[in-house]
């Protein structure tokens, strides 16, 4: 699957606030199997700075994150990950 494709599942964590956005983020993808894509809709700030990295260091490829929309970039953001 590449980066474009569609994901296997999908996540929306803008109601809330750190530390349950990364542990919301990891039970997802706990439940998936290797190779499957998570997108997760996140908001600006501490989740768009700490989720990416987070699965990174758990051993996930991060495959991309972007503004919902590129004229508003404090607005809420897309992140896909693959399941190391």
């Amino acid at each position: 699957m590449d980066a474009e494709s569609t994901a296997d599942y999908f996540l929306d964590i803008t109601s809330q606030v750190c530390p349950m956005t990364f542990v919301r983020t990891k039970l997802a993808v706990e439940r998936m199997t290797a190779g499957q894509v998570l997108e997760v809709r996140l908001n600006p700030g501490e989740p768009l700075e700490n989720v990416p990295r987070s699965l990174a260091e758990h051993g996930h490829t991060v495959l991309w994150v972007r503004a919902e929309d590129a004229g508003n970039p404090d607005g809420p953001h897309r992140l896909r990950v693959r399941k190391g």
